[in-house]
């Protein structure tokens, strides 16, 4: 293991019940008088936007608002979003929901300024130079769910609607000035949604403490994170009104997102294709293809889960982790099989080409060829 690395931590975090209420601060701290508020189709109508618009419109922020936002965001929403942005004559975004409103609102924000294709600046290399920093507006995140972290994220995920690939879209100024974290904001989600982006977080945590780079800060985040979500989120599925068990979910979340710094594997490089062709729930995804994920890489994980295990209460060691991620999953009502999400076995082909290419490869403990990706998705499906 080399001792070498880059790291970035997060922004500022106003962390708390209620805290939407200092929105307008925010607004003033990231210098915007004139935001545009992007989510989703789903929370557009919901009393928790329609609240957030009041409160930026009393303190003379206007409530411009854009939520042509699907669950896997793709180009179209993209180019639909800076065109609105900038016909309301906005300064600065407020990516408001769960993964694809605050991915698609943070894209929103930087392409606003930028001249060039959204997917010249794809991460990889150093693409990311290619963007005009100065023309980045400023980005205030409110998430509404607890899963992707993409609150304290430098990248969006966006699909290519006419070649179903996911693309992660890289930029260290895509980074939220400010990030509010209301778990009032999540006592609305429904179960399921509670769990996949609850297991979204878990899935952060899995494979950035499987990942072989050298990270210990991210290490130590992992770990606690996964300790959060295993005792929160029953709480927080039982009862959607847990505010206690809602916000703890709400730092698994945020954990997660900051420690996969150190690294994504063989399960993100899966679900990213199996969610641009058939448009399936991310994390819900993510916890299909954890058990198999985690066979593979038992080699090179096997003693650091021991440590893992014993810190969460678990016998067993390793094999004591893997058992209870499958309970975990049957417990919190997760499909068993990808088929039962609706992928197409006759589809692994296209899923394997797709997944050795994505960028989570790198970060996998056992590298990832066509043949154990080809393993993993008949293991999964």
């Amino acid at each position: 293991m080399s001792l070498t690395a880059n790291w970035s931590y997060p922004t500022a975090i106003k962390f708390g019940a209620g805290r939407i209420k200092e929105l307008p601060a925010a607004c003033a701290q990231a210098g915007m008088k004139r935001p545009l508020l992007v989510t989703d189709k789903g929370l557009a109508a919901l009393p928790i936007t329609q609240e957030t618009l009041d409160i930026m419109d009393a303190a003379g922020l206007g409530r411009g608002i854009f939520s042509q936002v699907d669950p896997n965001p793709n180009e179209m929403n993209l180019e639909a979003g800076v065109a609105a942005y900038k016909a309301g004559g906005h300064d600065g975004v407020v990516a408001f929901g769960g993964g694809s409103g605050l991915d698609l609102g943070k894209m929103v924000a930087f392409m606003a300024g930028q001249t060039r294709p959204v997917w010249d600046y794809e991460d990889v290399d150093d693409w990311w130079t290619r963007a005009d920093a100065d023309a980045i507006a400023p980005i205030i995140a409110v998430p509404t769910t607890a899963g992707t972290g993409s609150e304290v994220g430098r990248a969006s995920v966006i699909t290519n609607s006419e070649t179903h690939v996911k693309k992660i879209i890289f930029h260290p100024k895509v980074l939220p000035t400010v990030v509010i974290c209301d778990a009032e904001l999540t006592t609305g989600m429904p179960k399921f949604i509670t769990a996949g982006t609850g297991l979204d977080a878990f899935a952060h945590c899995v494979e950035a403490f499987s990942s072989p780079h050298y990270h210990p800060m991210s290490q130590g985040m992992a770990l606690e994170g996964m300790r959060l979500v295993k005792d929160y989120l029953p709480r927080a599925y039982a009862d959607g009104n847990d505010l206690e068990a809602r916000a703890h979910m709400m730092s698994a979340a945020l954990m997660g997102a900051t420690a996969f710094q150190k690294g994504l594997g063989a399960i993100h490089a899966m679900s990213h294709p199996i969610g641009a062709v058939f448009g399936t729930h991310h994390g819900t995804t993510n916890a299909v293809c954890m058990p198999a994920v985690l066979q593979l890489n038992a080699p090179k994980i096997k003693d650091r889960f021991r440590t893992a295990a014993a810190y969460l209460d678990l016998e067993g060691g390793f094999d004591g982790f893997c058992a209870f991620v499958q309970d975990f999953n049957d417990a919190l009502g997760i499909p068993k099989k990808l088929s039962d999400m609706g992928v197409d076995p006759s589809r692994i082909d296209e899923l394997v080409d797709e997944a050795i290419k994505d960028p989570s490869c790198g970060g996998n403990p056992v590298k990832l060829t066509k043949e154990n990706l080809r393993a993993l998705f008949e293991a999964s499906i």
